[in-house]
């Protein structure tokens, strides 16, 4: 069996600029304008396209399976900050997330969206383009609607989430056949 790299590109004249502590799965994709800070972890098949847009990555972030991140030329681009949760098959498109902040499963988060610190986009949501969500709030539905606050034992499992992604890639290191 041969050995699969992830999908590094310039895009542009310019390069994804990864720290050395960042895990990458072999088969996610970085792009362009891309900056991955220490210990943030991307997982099998997510993308990360900063080829129209710059693309920020503080640490400690986790892009789980088939995320897509991503931004709008000319209008938008999109911040991580530390300790951000980002779930299996979500896209973020052109938004800044807050340290601590979790974007669940299948949700969708558009153009000049910005989420609170430790704020809680819950599966499956979609938040409208320019929505604002406070911190440790949570939101749900489609379009996304604030839904009370974070319960204290979610943010309590939210902020392991980022420690718990970086054990996980220590599984895979050093693990290519």
């Amino acid at each position: 069996m041969q050995k699969q790299n992830p999908v590094i590109l310039s895009a542009r004249g310019k390069s994804p600029q990864i720290s050395d502590s960042v895990w990458l799965a072999p088969n996610c994709t970085v792009v362009g304008e891309v900056t991955l800070g220490e210990e943030s972890t991307v997982w099998f098949g997510a993308v990360i396209r900063g080829d129209v847009a710059s693309i920020t990555i503080g640490s400690r972030v986790n892009i789980q399976d088939g995320a897509v991140i991503h931004a709008t030329f000319g209008k938008s681009f999109t911040v991580l900050e530390d300790r951000v949760s980002i779930g299996h098959n979500a896209i973020v498109h052109g938004a800044h997330i807050c340290e601590g902040a979790l974007i669940g499963m299948s949700s969708v988060v558009m153009d000049n969206v910005v989420v609170g610190a430790g704020a809680v986009v819950a599966a499956g949501a979609v938040v409208l383009e320019g929505t604002q969500i406070p911190p440790g709030m949570l939101y749900a539905g489609v379009p996304a609607k604030q839904r009370g606050e974070v319960r204290a034992d979610l943010a309590d499992h939210l902020s392991a989430t980022a420690d718990r992604y970086v054990e996980y890639a220590d599984w895979f290191r050093g693990s290519e056949v």
